[in-house]
């Protein structure tokens, strides 16, 4: 089996978000795809199969599989579009999340992914705790999400992740500010999924992006993960979908042996 890896929202290889791509003629046992996760040993591997004209998109964390992941999306529409079907230039997924769309504009590849929306929670102690730091709010959707007073707040947050893991919301923890140069900016952390910081995270910008819309009073936004690897996604609100484009980089082709 072809095994791809491919840096997503990068400019070059060594930045943005490595993703394990294998797209097959059919599926392998789930007990199988985790245990491939687990050894690549990416924040995501992605497993795609063609059915009739659409493909059949799921991710793999080291913990588990997961509802919604951007960059292994973009990934693995990377890998299609340069290696599997060449001749495309869009690619539809049918996904746990419904049905997500990746066009090729030039260098960039951009995803449509639906908005998701956040609920307010109040800012509690134990969460005061985990961060280290006082959020101005606190928000809920798959994940929790912390609004921080600077771009420089995000970028020394230093997390204790044993913490965080304890926090009863949210698979996922996110913090995030109005940037200096670009709209905003964002960390995100996934220790109940094994993945300590993600580098560049795009699910979590389906809540991001309508947040900071509203916020900003922008329908078009250049949105920054503050990462030790980084990344720049450019956004877009669009009704209930948001647009994510970024370039992608290939970091390696490998031979998967599973025995039988």
């Amino acid at each position: 089996m072809k095994y791809y890896v491919v840096d997503a929202f990068a400019e070059k290889v060594f930045e943005g978000n490595p993703a394990g791509v294998c797209v097959m003629e059919k599926w392998l046992p789930d007990e199988i795809m985790q245990k491939m996760a687990i050894e690549n040993n990416l924040s995501e591997t992605a497993f795609a199969v063609k059915e009739e004209k659409i493909y059949r998109l799921r991710w793999f964390t080291p913990g588990g599989e997961i509802n919604l992941c951007g960059h292994a999306t973009l990934a693995t529409a990377y890998v299609i579009m340069n290696y599997i079907d060449k001749q495309v230039d869009t690619v539809q997924f049918e996904t746990m999340s419904g049905l997500l769309t990746v066009n090729k504009l030039g260098e960039m590849y951009e995803l449509d992914f639906p908005a998701v929306p956040s609920e307010e929670l109040p800012v509690t102690q134990q969460m005061i705790e985990a961060l280290g730091v006082t959020p101005l709010e606190s928000f809920i959707n798959r994940d929790l999400v912390f609004v921080l007073d600077s771009e420089e707040a995000v970028k020394h947050f230093n997390p204790d992740f044993s913490k965080i893991e304890k926090l009863s919301e949210g698979i996922g923890v996110c913090i995030t500010a109005k940037g200096n140069e670009c709209d905003f900016v964002s960390r995100g952390f996934f220790p109940k999924l094994k993945i300590n910081e993600d580098p560049v995270t795009g699910s979590l910008h389906c809540s991001l992006i309508p947040f900071w819309s509203e916020r900003l009073e922008k329908r078009e936004m250049v949105a920054k993960q503050l990462s030790s690897r980084g990344g720049t996604l450019y956004c877009k609100q669009v009704g209930t979908r948001v647009k994510m484009a970024g370039k992608a980089a290939l970091y390696s082709i490998a031979e998967i042996y599973i025995g039988n």
